[in-house]
């Protein structure tokens, strides 16, 4: 027997943290999506509640929960804004879990630790300005030198990116094979903030997660030590794609959480509207959209809980990670636009929260994979072009 519901674990976190949203978040939200505003303070009650650490095992600084744990506490946060959860997303996604399976003891006890306790903020460093979905483009360059690598190149549209004290950074160690674009010739290094040659900056003109911080950073031969090598040189690549395995599960249950926000402020709505002498509740219509945030806001969760559950189990989950984030990033633009179309003319407003609820469902179908890559990628899969091999880590099973 398939046993569909969270455990009361998860049922206490799920209730905590949609909590802490209404209380803390939910009420100021709007001032700071206006006013292009980051709050840091946001980052410290996370901590405190010991989320951005969330699936970090306790030996490491984390509270040690499951990914099922992680998935409800994106859901959470995407409900009240996109901005929470993308801190998930490249905090605790894409880089903890990376650190997690792929770092030294060294690496562990000197990132991992305090980042899972929130006393370092990190982010990941894929992008840049002419590569995005074709990871080979990428530019960066790290040569050895004795002791040390020297980092030059710019990463584009990097969250936290004027926040973060710590960078997973990918780049070409072996320049033969970047002319070749051999990705084996690509390496990940941990880079700090605090190196000498490092700079970043805010990208101001966004169209939405206006109360993210989302910018850019430069490297300008930042000298990092050998040790801050992440895996072996060659590797990065793969880390790379198993880093998008972590943050792309955090945008689909994210997205998951954006279609139930749609779906309820739209709901109430309509129960409260009135039009032709009637609430447009009650207008076949309306209903029709209604039901399709219902049934899109289901599949989504249970398309995350599958790779959750996969991810529990240290089993490799990019097919299954890839649908749950192409199928409810796509839904959750449908359910954003039908929404806006149930408020009429207030949709447009930003007096109410639809609006924002559709500039910020955007992104999700373009980083970390556009709808189009996925598409292909799951037409290759149907196909047998593509099957996933075992990386040389996996995620650390999850005991029940």
């Amino acid at each position: 027997m398939i046993d569909f519901d969270l455990t009361d674990e998860h049922q206490l976190l799920e209730n905590s943290v949609r909590e802490w949203g209404a209380r803390e978040v939910a009420p100021r939200i709007r001032e700071l999506d206006r006013e292009h505003r980051f709050d840091k303070n946001i980052l410290t009650q996370m901590a405190d509640m010991g989320l951005l650490g969330c699936s970090v095992p306790q030996e490491y600084g984390g509270a040690g929960m499951d990914y099922i744990s992680l998935g409800i506490v994106s859901e959470e946060l995407e409900y009240v804004d996109t901005s929470l959860r993308v801190i998930m997303s490249v905090h605790a996604g894409l880089n903890c879990l990376s650190l997690l399976t792929w770092g030294t003891e060294d690496q562990k006890q000197r990132y991992l630790v305090p980042q899972a306790q929130g006393k370092k903020i990190a982010t990941y460093g894929l992008t840049e300005p002419a590569a995005g979905s074709d990871v080979r483009g990428i530019q960066t360059v790290a040569i050895k030198k004795g002791d040390n690598y020297y980092v030059t190149g710019e990463k584009m549209w990097i969250s936290l990116a004027d926040v973060a004290d710590n960078f997973l950074v990918f780049a070409w160690t072996d320049l033969e094979k970047k002319k070749n674009r051999d990705t084996s010739g690509i390496s990940a290094f941990i880079i700090e903030r605090a190196f000498k040659g490092f700079s970043s900056g805010t990208l101001k003109e966004k169209w939405g997660i206006l109360a993210g911080n989302t910018g850019f950073f430069k490297m300008d031969e930042v000298e990092v030590p050998a040790a801050n090598l992440l895996g072996r040189e060659g590797e990065g690549f793969k880390i790379a794609m198993f880093a998008l395995d972590q943050g792309r599960y955090t945008v689909a249950a994210g997205a998951t959480g954006l279609i139930r926000a749609c779906r309820d402020a739209s709901s109430k709505y309509a129960l409260e509207r009135e039009t032709f002498g009637q609430r447009i509740a009650e207008h076949q219509l309306v209903k029709e959209m209604l039901a399709h945030m219902e049934s899109d806001y289901q599949a989504s969760r249970l398309l995350w809980l599958r790779a959750g559950a996969l991810k529990n189990a240290g089993r490799r989950n990019t097919r299954e990670t890839g649908l749950a984030k192409w199928f409810s990033t796509v839904a959750s633009e449908r359910a954003a636009g039908d929404s806006v179309q149930i408020h009429g003319a207030n949709g447009y407003s930003d007096e109410y929260p639809v609006g924002r609820f559709y500039r910020n469902c955007k992104g999700a179908v373009i980083y970390e994979g556009t709808r189009e890559i996925h598409k292909l990628m799951q037409a290759d899969y149907v196909l047998g072009f593509r099957q996933d091999k075992p990386l040389r880590c996996e995620l650390p099973a999850i005991q029940k």
